[in-house]
């Protein structure tokens, strides 16, 4: 949910709201209780950082995590082991 920023057209009185998008705009003030309370036009002030899900999802030109991870090529080949009643993971082998 979004916060807005009120100002008192009456008394100056400022503060915030955390509020849906659906709710309509507070009217009265809450310190002096007139109908001059107005939603202020504020910029988004937030920043994406670190390794979360917008790195791995979005952060990309356009490509995802999971095509970049499986366009490479496996680094080491996979060896079989040969199928030995003890399953080779004992001493002996």
């Amino acid at each position: 949910m979004p916060i807005y920023a009120y100002k008192c057209e009456s008394c100056g009185h400022s503060m915030d709201a955390l509020q849906k998008l659906s709710d309509a705009p507070l009217t009265v003030c809450p310190a002096c209780g007139k109908h001059a309370l107005n939603k202020q036009v504020t910029a988004a002030g937030f920043q994406l950082k670190g390794s979360g899900w917008y790195a791995t999802d979005f952060k990309g030109a356009g490509t995802s995590a999971t095509a970049a991870t499986a366009a490479k090529p496996d680094a080491a080949p996979k060896t079989e082991v040969a199928a030995t009643p003890c399953g080779a993971s004992c001493a002996c082998h």
